[in-house]
């Protein structure tokens, strides 16, 4: 993939906000390093109200009221799909009371913005739960399935723009799975990149000429107007149906091969001991089985899908390898 200007230009301002985040974060946990139950901060590389900073949120109140770590900071990082927080991360080596919140979203930030640091680098250590992606449309849209809509699509792809979140995302890289599907070249996808769900849902709401008229985000984004009926779900991208939600998967419409899910998953930075990734490990295993986390697995729909250590981290390599693949061969 060839680097343009812009892209250099932007992982060069990717790199001077990291530094300066970094410093920060390091004057803060400085001569805590060793005992994260004393004091832990957790990076959320996006901004508040998004699913990284939620997934942050409910595991900052585990931690919390059940006194895994007496003192727990949520520290958000927006930007470049995560990137930045991940450029963060990087220079906090060896500094073992740190966690960032990661995921598919990430791994799709560091192919498109050619990051020098991967997850992989760091140190994995628990995968936590798969969140599931929606296909939506406002409920005075015409396409009352998502057959109505992939004809329409393949008569006029130029036409019809897909909302959804960053390029490059695991909405942008769900559109051109759908694309193939319709027999539509990726390359001939309209994407239209929004900064977050609530972006999105307010463009979808829209009647403005021009806004988009279908859009794919994760289940949390879209829930209160699903449930309210100002959306309605086309479609589901998860292995089986949502509990209370009247929507098919792509399995049931005969399209497995759109199968992204949002996965969410915490590491650490690099340099650390093998013990204190333990500890690390062992709190976040002890937070998984707090009343709190259960509880909120059910209430955003996740679905619990642990890994930790060693079995983590040779994921984050099979599947960074596996997103490389679809967003080169999607031309994304």
């Amino acid at each position: 993939m060839r680097v343009t200007a812009v892209v250099r230009w932007a992982v060069a301002i990717i790199a001077v906000v990291a530094l300066v985040v970094a410093a920060g974060i390091n004057a803060r946990v400085s001569g805590t390093t060793s005992d994260a139950r004393t004091k832990l901060t957790l990076i959320a590389p996006a901004a508040p109200g998004g699913g990284w900073d939620l997934v942050a949120r409910e595991a900052q109140q585990a931690l919390r009221q059940n006194k895994i770590s007496n003192n727990v900071v949520v520290n958000n990082i927006p930007g470049a799909a995560g990137t930045i927080g991940l450029s963060t991360m990087a220079g906090l080596d060896g500094e073992s009371s740190v966690l960032m919140v990661t995921g598919t979203v990430m791994m799709g930030g560091i192919t498109r913005n050619q990051a020098t640091t991967r997850l992989a680098d760091l140190t994995p250590v628990a995968r936590l739960a798969q969140d599931f992606e929606v296909i939506a449309v406002p409920d005075r849209s015409p396409y009352r399935s998502l057959d109505d809509f992939l004809d329409a699509w393949r008569q006029k792809p130029k036409s019809i723009p897909i909302g959804g979140g960053s390029a490059g995302g695991i909405d942008h890289m769900i559109a051109a799975q759908l694309a193939r599907v319709a027999g539509i070249d990726p390359g001939d996808l309209e994407y239209s990149a929004n900064a977050g769900g609530g972006e999105l849902t307010i463009n979808l709401l829209s009647t403005a000429p021009g806004t988009v008229e279908i859009g794919i985000s994760g289940y949390n984004d879209f829930r209160d107007l699903l449930i309210n009926g100002d959306l309605r779900a086309l479609a589901v991208v998860a292995p089986e149906r949502l509990e209370g939600l009247d929507a098919p998967t792509m399995i049931e419409l005969g399209h497995p091969e759109v199968d992204l899910v949002n996965w969410r998953g915490l590491v650490a930075p690099a340099g650390i001991r093998p013990e204190e990734r333990d500890e690390l490990i062992r709190m976040t295993e002890a937070m998984i089985a707090t009343p709190e986390w259960q509880q909120a697995v059910r209430r955003n729909r996740w679905q619990e899908w642990v890994a930790t250590g060693e079995e983590f981290g040779e994921f984050l390599v099979t599947e960074q390898e596996r997103v490389d693949r679809i967003i080169e061969d999607l031309g994304l």
